[in-house]
């Protein structure tokens, strides 16, 4: 009889680079009772391509890890990388560069700057990227998520579906490696939100950008190629 053989790793080449690597990343804050550890010592990768959901129960610290990995919060311990460059071995602006120059964001509040038209909140990342014909630019992504007819509107103008689209747009503009988007659907209504999902599962297949996602919604998180579960800090990846 012949012995069973395990299946064969695939050979280093042919492995997806990882593009966010955390090493014993560690967040904790000073309360007047204790040390309160958000994140505890999470070490994972995230390949170059994938699409992952970042899990867990409200309060768990998803959002604090999401805002580690970004660099947009500095842990109390660990280091980041993202595409080969330690986060936070960079001064702040340099941070702020990196992200300009690899990263998008969609966060569950939208963001949008009000005294800013859809138009013109596409149109700042590409200006703080220094990439020309920025208009044009932004009024074709802004095409591209169904709002060619409402570029010139302020964010008080339009639905909570249309602000979303405008926010997916400006992530989408620079045309990031990298996407992170803190529960995009959270304010939204179901079909609305499902518009949004599809935009960004668009971007990760179509331009192999890669997408974190914090979520609470289990068939969005089976939709991702893997997820990282975080339970009182703790992170299974």
């Amino acid at each position: 009889m012949n012995a069973i053989r395990e299946p064969e790793s695939p050979p280093a080449s042919a492995r997806k680079p990882a593009i966010v690597r955390a090493e014993g990343l560690t967040k904790q804050v000073s309360t007047p009772d204790h040390e309160l550890v958000i994140v505890r010592e999470a070490s994972f990768e995230v390949a170059a391509g994938d699409s992952v959901a970042v899990v867990g129960a409200s309060g768990s610290g998803k959002s604090t890890l999401l805002g580690l990995l970004a660099g947009l919060d500095v842990p109390s311990a660990g280091r980041v990388w993202i595409d080969g460059e330690d986060l936070f071995a960079l001064d702040e602006d340099g941070r702020a560069r990196l992200r300009g120059r690899l990263v998008g964001f969609v966060f569950q509040s939208f963001q949008l700057l009000p005294a800013l038209t859809a138009l013109e909140n596409v149109m700042l990342p590409l200006e703080l990227a220094g990439l020309g014909d920025a208009a044009s630019r932004a009024a074709g992504v802004l095409g591209q998520v169904g709002l060619a007819d409402r570029v010139g509107h302020y964010p008080r103008q339009l639905s909570g579906g249309e602000q979303q689209r405008v926010a997916v747009a400006r992530a989408f503009a620079t045309e990031p490696k990298l996407l992170f988007a803190d529960e995009p659907t959270g304010n939204l209504d179901s079909a609305t939100g499902a518009q949004v999902i599809e935009l960004l599962f668009g971007m990760n297949r179509d331009r192999g950008t890669t997408l974190v996602l914090v979520t609470h919604d289990e068939a969005l998180a089976a939709r991702c190629d893997r997820r990282i579960a975080i339970s009182a800090g703790v992170v299974a990846a």
